[in-house]
C-alpha cells in the first residue's frame, strides 16, 4: 500500500507549457491528502523560487529541496540537511571568486550568482524564473552550486572538481553540483525514516536526470512522457505530460484516486 507520494516540480508538477500546476494535478494532490497520503515535494530548487511558481494553496506534508540535500516539514521549516564538507566549499568558493564561469552558491536561506550572460539568461528562461541575485559568499553551509555552461565546459567542471560531488544536468546549459552522497533518495529516505514507512510504500513521479535516484528509490517510480530515455527506462511506469494530464492519469491508473474527483 502506498503511504507517501513525492513530485518533482519542473515539468512533472508545474508544466511550464501552462506556466502553471495543471487544475488536473492539484485536484489529485488534494484527493491524496484527503485519502491520508502524505505528499511532498522533491526538488532541485531552493524553497524562495517555489514561491515563484504558483503553487500557492497546495499544501504539502514536507518539502526535500536542493536535490535532497534540505528537507523542510509542511511550513517550510528546517528539518534536516547535509552541506559541503570544507574541502568542496572552498573548492567551489574558489570557482565563485574567479568569475570563469557563472556560478550560483546556494545556502539555507539565500542564493546568489557572481555573474549573469546570455547562458543564464537562456537556461532561467527555460524554468521560467527570473535571474538571480548577484552576492558575494557569506560564509555560511552550502547545500548546492549550480553552473551554467556549455556541454563541452560541463565536462570539464567534473573533472576538476573530481568525485567528492555529484554533478546532474536539467539543461544543455546548466548543472546542479552537490556533495557526492547526496541526491533526492537521500532526501526520500530520511523522511521514510522519520515516518516509519518503507521504500515499497513511496510512489515518486519526476522527468529529468536529477529524478533517476528517486525514481529507483520508491515503490513505483513514475517518469513524465517529457523524460528523455534513461529516465523512462529508471522508471516502473511513463505516464503523459504535465500540461496532458500526465500526473491524474497515472494516479487513476495505480487506483490512487477516482476519477471523478478530479
Amino acid at each position: 500500500m502506498i503511504k507517501a507520494v513525492f513530485f518533482d516540480i519542473d515539468d512533472t508538477l508545474f508544466s511550464h507549457e501552462l506556466g502553471r500546476v495543471p487544475y488536473s494535478a492539484r485536484a489529485a494532490v488534494r484527493q491524496l491528502r484527503e485519502n491520508g497520503i502524505k505528499v511532498f515535494v522533491s526538488t532541485g530548487r531552493h524553497t524562495a523560487e517555489l514561491e515563484q511558481l504558483t503553487l500557492d494553496g497546495m499544501d504539502f506534508d514536507g518539502y526535500i529541496t536542493l536535490n535532497g540535500q534540505l528537507c523542510l516539514d509542511g511550513r517550510k521549516k528546517f528539518l534536516w540537511g547535509a552541506p559541503f564538507d570544507r574541502e568542496m566549499t572552498e573548492r567551489l568558493v574558489s570557482i565563485f571568486h574567479s568569475g570563469k564561469i557563472p556560478l550560483i552558491l546556494i545556502e539555507e536561506g539565500r542564493f546568489y550568482i557572481n555573474k549573469i550572460d546570455q547562458t543564464v539568461r537562456e537556461a532561467q528562461a527555460e524554468i521560467s524564473t527570473p535571474l538571480p541575485d548577484m552576492g558575494e559568499y557569506s560564509g555560511q553551509p552550502l547545500y548546492q552550486a549550480i553552473a551554467y555552461l556549455e556541454k563541452d565546459g560541463q565536462d570539464r567542471i567534473e573533472r576538476d572538481l573530481g568525485s567528492d560531488c555529484k554533478i546532474t544536468h536539467w539543461s544543455s546549459r546548466a548543472i546542479d553540483i552537490i556533495p557526492a552522497g547526496g541526491g533526492k533518495a537521500r532526501g526520500m529516505e530520511y523522511f521514510m525514516r522519520k515516518l516509519g514507512f518503507l521504500p515499497s510504500e513511496t510512489m515518486a513521479f519526476g522527468d529529468a536526470e536529477n529524478d533517476i535516484d528517486m525514481l529507483k528509490y520508491a515503490g513505483i517510480g513514475v517518469a513524465m512522457g517529457n523524460a528523455e530515455e534513461r529516465v523512462r527506462y529508471s522508471a516502473d511506469y511513463v505516464t503523459e505530460r504535465a500540461d496532458q494530464d500526465g500526473i491524474r492519469r497515472a494516479l487513476e491508473h495505480f487506483h490512487m484516486i477516482r476519477e471523478e474527483n478530479c
